[in-house]
């Protein structure tokens, strides 16, 4: 069993903080891949792998998206990992979880209703971390 970021908690179940790094790693893969996308791919090639709305958006904005969501998965990840302030891996999964309370409504405006089963996916991972690491086996920092 390993023990969590205060003496005072009951230990955490090595179960749980490995389903919970399991959970940082498909939500932070799954942001790579998209931050990777919008970040280096045209806008046009975007469009047509079925990001519609990327063709009426400045292209600031889709590049600015994909830093913000770059930066949320290296923060779900090297903090925890480093154990280096570990507590902005809880701040880096509510950063996720607030880009999809954005995304989700945004979508539903346009009528994208395709892409919401994926905006869940995300937002349940992102709620997961959140929950897993500021409650159930929180890292502790390095002494």
């Amino acid at each position: 069993m390993t023990m969590t970021a205060t003496p005072s908690l009951a230990p955490t179940s090595r179960g749980w903080n490995i389903a919970i790094w399991g959970g940082q790693i498909a939500l932070s893969g799954l942001y790579l891949m998209a931050a990777g996308m919008k970040g280096t791919m045209p806008i046009a090639d975007l469009a047509n792998m079925g990001m519609a709305w990327t063709s009426g958006a400045p292209v600031f904005l889709v590049r600015g998206i994909a830093v913000v969501e770059f930066l949320g998965a290296v923060g779900v990840i090297l903090p925890a990992l480093t154990r280096i302030m570990p507590q902005l891996t809880v701040w880096a999964a509510a950063g996720l979880l607030a880009i999809q309370a954005l995304a989700i409504p945004f979508h539903m405006i346009r009528g994208e209703f395709g892409v919401l089963g994926f905006n869940l996916i995300y937002v349940a991972l992102a709620l997961f971390v959140l929950w897993g690491r500021a409650r159930k086996a929180p890292i502790a920092p390095r002494a």
